[in-house]
């Protein structure tokens, strides 16, 4: 997922020199160290990404964008599980023939309530998720599966289109607004309980994602509050993680780095993404920004934001991923419904998305630029 980019640049810097009075040889070399560098510069040398399917209207954008890496889950074909190596077949080559590379499943099945609770069953949910990890990399390009240990809710949020930005519609989470709703029909799930299944799942599939170089990325509780119905969240503070990623050591156990989690847990992104970072921990990252107004952190009221508003000072951030050389995927994450859009999808429409990349590759251009000039 690294590379040291500066070391580079200089190295072949230095060889276009040596080189120049060579004729054509110096010539040829000093196009492919051209060449070289302009490939390092694009996007800072990440892979930007939308998330999306085969068949998704966003396809065509995403080519005149220049943006040729997917987000996407597996294409749902009659009579198939989606571990089967026929449908992951099938999904690669929708994906090939729109000359996109599918490097990342978000959200993977057969990891559900089952094994997040610890209930009967989840063996066999584990053992089609090893089954999902092999055949991912024997027949698809993906090296990334995101993941979340939030059972029974997941995203949520308490307002899908709060006001921003020239009216701009927006998520938002109060906690006061959930608080007192009732639990489900799990009841209270201890904090305990779910580091027990959490742990019991690493020890069964990180040795297997270690045979076949398959990145397992944790993504963190969204909201990250303490519970919700009753359901207790442990993947809410940076602390927690660093608990799980000591739980079965591993350089293919890492995470997912969402920006505005992490925010409203109260880090300062650019230094968690250097600690995260410069260790090998970040698999994946959702580029994303966010307000907290509860005036506490970890925040128990947040909205959403336009990528260039909100607290997170994003040059910084794209420029530390830039300094730890991370070559991962990297997507846009909720983003704003925009004038003309149909609040359909919350937090996903595609106005903010092609907005989102814009902000991106110009932040991104301009961090590769700037160490060109040290």
């Amino acid at each position: 997922m690294k590379a040291n980019r500066r070391t580079f640049i200089k190295r072949s810097a230095s060889l276009a020199a040596v080189l120049s009075v060579g004729g054509m040889h110096a010539a040829c070399v000093d196009s492919e160290t051209r060449q070289a560098a302009k490939e390092v510069e694009r996007d800072a040398g990440m892979k930007f990404a939308l998330m999306m399917g085969p068949t998704s209207p966003r396809v065509p954008y995403a080519r005149q964008m220049d943006v040729l890496h997917a987000v996407s889950g597996v294409q749902r074909i009659d009579g198939l599980d989606p571990w089967d190596p026929k449908a992951i077949a099938a999904t690669k080559a929708a994906w090939e023939k729109e000359g996109i590379k599918w490097t990342v499943v978000e959200g993977p099945p057969s990891l559900g309530t089952l094994t997040k609770l610890g209930l009967p069953g989840r063996d066999e949910e584990i053992a089609n998720f090893i089954t999902f990890m092999k055949n991912l990399k024997q027949h698809g390009d993906v090296d990334v599966i995101c993941y979340n240990w939030m059972p029974v809710i997941s995203w949520a949020r308490t307002t899908m289109d709060r006001p921003g930005r020239g009216g701009a519609l927006v998520t938002s989470f109060n906690n006061e607004d959930i608080k007192n709703r009732r639990i489900t029909e799990y009841g209270e799930v201890s904090k305990e309980a779910l580091w027990d299944t959490l742990e019991y799942f690493l020890k069964a599939v990180v040795p297997e994602a270690e045979k076949i170089g398959m990145n397992l990325s944790l993504h963190p509780d969204d909201p990250q509050v303490d519970s919700i119905q009753g359901i207790s969240r442990i993947m809410n503070t940076v602390e927690n993680f660093d608990r799980m990623l000591n739980l079965v050591p591993s350089k293919y156990s890492g995470l997912t780095m969402c920006q505005g989690n992490f925010a409203l847990m109260g880090a300062d992104i650019p230094v968690l993404i250097r600690r995260w970072g410069n260790d090998g921990k970040i698999n994946f990252v959702h580029f994303r920004n966010v307000q907290d107004i509860s005036g506490v952190l970890p925040s128990t009221e947040f909205t959403e934001t336009f990528h260039d508003e909100g607290q997170i000072d994003m040059y910084e951030a794209m420029k530390a991923y830039h300094d730890i050389g991370f070559r991962g995927t990297i997507r846009p994450d909720h983003v704003p419904t925009m004038a003309g859009e149909e609040n359909t999808r919350p937090g996903y429409m595609t106005l903010g998305t092609l907005y989102a990349i814009g902000y991106m590759r110009g932040l991104a251009e301009s961090v590769s630029k700037q160490e060109r000039r040290i």
